[in-house]
């Protein structure tokens, strides 16, 4: 119940009405009993105005507390919304970011069978990755008719050659595709040659001692082959002995072929090995590649390359200015594995996006750089760039780093981060050493609970000692 002015109003006036009523003393005579009296109403007056000022104030105190509470609960709904809404997006990005790593284990798993002769299960792999319809459905139909025609299929590796063609008339597979086709036509009538695996092999090793001993010829051989109709694993042989052959000329070949002159799989091998051996030139051709391809896939292949040759410059580079996010990631990861600390922390300075700010930390974690997260775990405005920070560190080891910080720490997130690290570091003797000091109930539960699936020696002996209580 509040005690509002209207109210104190009314016992004013009813107090007066009681002193005006009947004033014995002031007439100089005795009361009668029960008779009110001016002098004790004004005392009686006093002290219901003390009593009703002293529950309008403490009224008015829970009216504060409870309006703070309230605000507290607004907040925290708000933040629960927030937090709802980023997992929602992230689940949406982890399917679909699943749905893609799928689809290239089928691939890989495609190019695998083929590498092994086994053409049949490729052409199962490619035929399953054609039917999802992703982005490389094109690359899925040229090879799934290469492994038709290796199994003798010629007129269904035709029928998939024309679907390709229809379906994708801008692929960067037609080229091969067409050469496939003629290949196929040539040869239909004709066993297929369960030897051309050993021919092939026999050819590249003929085509490495021709790059000895006449590079300008081999080159010449070699580029015929790369747009032939060779097994993938040929190809890429072909390509590891051009650009281990180091001439201007073999170079010079590597870089049309990293610029997008073939397919999408031999180009981003092409850069690959402008990675491996490349140099200062290298480097300005792989720039040249990333500047100018569309191609998410040849832009990563760059990344690793540049990651290959230990460039952290041009990762710095593409980790503060490319505007894809997932290819800022990529830069960001990579340059952690370069030993880039100083570069992120550049970037850690100047990133707005706590995503990818997050995806720092992990680049610190990378480059085994701690010092960066431990001040960031202790430091930092962002509770959940704390708790990532936390995490990592808890992955590092580093467990008296993350005892000092649960014993200085108010924010009780940051310590059940810190029990989470214990329990995936398998510190089993941090968690009990919480379990014995901890005064909050709840903190003290989840350390044993995490304890009780442990099944370590210092955990069961405290486990014991609960028991035994």
């Amino acid at each position: 119940m509040r005690i509002h002015g209207g109210l104190k109003k009314a016992l004013v006036t009813g107090v007066t009405a009681g002193l005006m009523a009947m004033p014995a003393r002031a007439h100089g005579r005795q009361p009668f009993p029960g008779e009110n009296v001016p002098g004790e109403n004004a005392a009686g007056f006093t002290e219901s105005m003390q009593e009703a000022d002293h529950f309008a104030a403490q009224q008015s105190e829970q009216d504060r507390s409870d309006a703070e509470q309230e605000a507290r609960d607004r907040e925290q709904e708000k933040r629960d919304r927030e937090q709802e809404r980023k997992d929602l997006e992230q689940e949406k990005k982890d399917r679909e970011q699943d749905k893609l790593d799928r689809m290239q284990d089928l691939y890989d798993a495609g190019r695998e069978a083929l590498d092994d002769g086994k053409y049949q299960q490729a052409e199962q792999k490619f035929d399953e990755l054609a039917q999802k319809n992703g982005p490389r459905t094109d690359a899925a139909l040229y090879w799934k008719a290469y492994a038709e025609n290796q199994s003798g299929k010629r007129d269904t590796a035709l029928a998939t050659i024309a679907s390709l063609k229809t379906r994708f008339p801008q692929s960067r597979w037609k080229k091969d595709a067409e050469a496939l086709e003629i290949e196929v036509r040539q040869s239909s009538g004709h066993p297929v040659n369960p030897e051309s695996q050993s021919d092939e092999e026999l050819k590249t090793l003929a085509l490495q001692g021709l790059m000895n001993s006449d590079p300008q010829r081999g080159i010449q051989m070699i580029e015929k082959r790369l747009a032939g109709t060779a097994s993938p694993k040929d190809k890429a042989k072909m390509l590891f002995v051009l650009a281990q052959n180091g001439s201007p000329e073999a170079r010079e070949l590597l870089g049309k072929i990293a610029q997008g002159q073939s397919n999408p799989d031999l180009q981003r091998k092409a850069v690959e090995y402008l990675g491996i051996f490349g140099g200062n030139r290298a480097a300005a051709t792989l720039e040249t590649v990333y500047t100018n391809s569309a191609d998410a896939g040849v832009k990563r292949a760059v990344i690793r390359s540049y990651m290959i040759s230990g460039n952290r410059e041009q990762l710095f580079k593409l980790a503060k200015g490319e505007k894809d996010e997932s290819l800022k990631r990529d830069a960001i990861r990579n340059l952690g594995l370069v030993g880039g600390e100083k570069e992120l922390q550049q970037l850690y300075q100047t990133e707005p996006s706590m995503d990818l700010r997050r995806e720092i930390l992990q680049g610190f974690f990378l480059a085994g750089q701690s010092d960066k997260l431990v001040q960031v775990a202790e430091t930092d405005k962002d509770p959940d760039l704390r708790r990532t920070a936390v995490r990592n560190l808890g992955l590092m080891g580093k467990s008296d780093v993350l005892q000092s910080i649960y014993a200085k720490d108010t924010d009780r997130s940051l310590k059940e981060e810190v029990l989470n690290a214990y329990f995936i570091g398998g510190n089993a003797k941090g968690l009990v050493a919480i379990a014995r000091s901890e005064k909050d109930p709840e903190l003290k539960k989840r350390a044993v609970e995490k304890l009780s699936l442990m099944n370590s020696k210092e955990g069961n002996e405290y486990l014991m000692e609960l028991l035994n209580k």
